[in-house]
This record gives structure tokens, C-alpha cells and sequence, in this order.
């Protein structure tokens, strides 16, 4: 009896050791989509059947950054050397899009490149990710969208294994691509504070800042114009076959914008989402 007791008692702190450290990991089927999201609790990969971007050649007004991307991602897809990115500036500008859309620009020339989008809050699991991808007959470009921390944060320690990658170095099929309001990727009034505050302030904020540094792309994406914003319009109305007079098209996105107290490619989709919406037009 006794030994049936320890054995029953055994099993359940088994069965809670298998709960607490759950299986690993299956190796993920990267032939089932050419993106995927992260997700931790269990570990996993999510295939994207459907990656939600627009073509390349609408984003208007954001060309010198477009290039410089593109070129650096085929560079990375064709197997040689390229950089980290950080996106950064304007909110409503394009800076996820153009990620996604030139990951869609270059997927069909490189069947291989895959795009894995990876939350801020789960930057502590991508040491594991990491593991995954680094064995992997494919190239990956890991992406992390409205990226910032605060003054508590630890979450940017994490961040530099992407960036860094420890002793074992970055995996050689792995770029990492990030987008952010902030250039420094922390408030400027945190920063001001921590200099203001510290004994040494030259030191103060360097461990943070200077993780920006370790892009080797920096890209800005700055407020548009009204011919940049009205240029956008025009393309989505090309682009999507909506034929509309073009005074008529002109002052109304003017009217828009004006609500919206704003200008941005973010507005300038959202116009035309309305705009196409009373056209009877579906867009995909």
C-alpha cells in the first residue's frame, strides 16, 4: 500500500514538473507560410497564411529609406552580409509597411525569406527563438514593431541577443528589423532625467541609448507634405481602379486631413479606405 502511495505521489509531481517545463518545441514547418508571429506559453510559431501590407510602390514619399532597405534585405536574402535596421520617427508613415512590403517585394525571388514578427513584451523568450531559427535552411528577418522601453524596463537586455548575440554571435540567417517613434528607443525627458540625477551622467544612459547604436541602419521617417499626402491618395485611387474627379478627390482629402488634425500615409490610407468604401470598391 505504502508503495502504491509513493508511486501515485511521484507521478503527480511528474505530472507538475511536465507542466511547469512544458515539451520543447517541434521543429516548425517554415514550408507552410513565408511569415510567422511569435508567440510564448507554449512556445510556438504561427504560420500567417495572409501577410496584411500593401505594395511596395504605394508608399509614397519615403523613397531614400525604401531603397536603402531594400537593398540592404537583398542583399541579406541572397545570402551576404547586411544590418540590423531600426525604423524610426513619425507615427502613420510607413515604417511597419515598408518592412512588410518589401519582404512581399522579395519573397517570390527568395523563396527562403520568411518574416517572423516578434511582440516587445516577449523579447525575454528570444534567446529560444533564436535556437530555432539558427538551424534553419531559411533566411529570417526578425521584426519587431513600435519598439520602446521605459525607465524600469528590462526588456532591452533581452534585445541585445538579437543585436549582439552573445558569444555565439547573431545567427548568420537572422536580421533583425525594429520601428520606433523614438530614435534612442526611450523618451527624451528619461534621458534628460537620468543625466540630471546620476553621479557620472555621461554613464547615466549610456547602456540604453546606446543600443540604438547597434543598428547599423538607422532610418528616419519624417512627417509628409500636402503633395506627399495627396500623392499617396492618388496612387491608392490608381492602384485600386477608383475614379473620382480630381478637384472633387483634392478637397475633400484636404477636408480629411483637416479633421484628423494630421497628415500621414496612415491618414492618406484612411481617407482612402472611406473614399472607396462610397465607390463600392473592395479592397484586398
Amino acid at each position: 500500500m505504502a508503495q502504491d502511495l509513493d508511486q501515485d505521489a511521484l507521478s503527480r509531481i511528474a505530472d507538475a514538473l511536465e507542466r511547469m517545463a512544458p515539451a520543447p518545441l517541434a521543429t516548425p514547418d517554415f514550408a507552410a507560410a513565408s511569415g510567422f508571429v511569435w508567440h510564448v506559453g507554449p512556445d510556438r510559431l504561427e504560420p500567417v497564411p495572409q501577410i496584411n501590407r500593401v505594395e511596395l510602390d504605394l508608399l509614397v514619399g519615403i523613397e531614400r529609406s525604401r531603397d536603402t532597405l531594400l537593398e540592404n534585405t537583398r542583399r541579406f536574402a541572397a545570402g551576404h552580409a547586411a544590418n540590423n535596421a531600426l525604423l524610426w520617427g513619425a507615427r502613420g508613415m510607413g515604417k511597419s509597411s515598408l518592412v512588410k512590403a518589401i519582404h512581399g517585394t522579395l519573397a517570390s525571388e527568395f523563396v527562403d525569406l520568411k518574416l517572423v514578427e516578434l511582440q516587445r513584451e516577449d523579447l525575454p523568450s528570444v534567446a529560444r527563438l533564436l535556437n530555432h531559427l539558427r538551424d534553419a535552411p531559411h533566411r529570417f528577418i526578425l521584426y519587431c514593431d513600435d519598439l520602446s522601453f521605459s525607465h524600469d524596463d528590462q526588456h532591452y537586455k533581452s534585445l541585445k541577443a538579437v543585436l549582439d548575440g552573445g558569444i555565439e554571435g547573431r545567427p548568420e540567417n537572422v536580421v533583425f528589423y525594429a520601428t520606433s517613434n523614438r530614435r534612442h528607443l526611450m523618451p527624451r525627458d528619461m534621458i534628460e532625467n537620468e543625466r540630471s540625477s546620476a553621479i557620472n551622467p555621461s554613464e547615466a544612459v549610456e547602456e540604453k541609448v546606446s543600443l540604438s547604436d547597434r543598428f547599423g541602419l538607422w532610418l528616419g521617417f519624417h512627417p509628409c507634405n500636402q503633395d506627399a499626402y495627396l500623392a499617396m491618395i492618388d496612387g491608392y485611387c490608381a492602384a485600386y481602379g477608383v475614379d473620382v474627379d480630381p478637384e472633387t478627390l483634392r478637397a475633400e482629402a484636404i477636408e480629411w486631413q483637416a479633421t484628423r488634425g494630421a497628415r500621414s500615409g496612415r491618414v492618406a490610407w484612411q481617407f482612402f479606405t472611406d473614399l472607396a468604401g462610397r465607390h463600392g470598391v473592395t479592397l484586398r
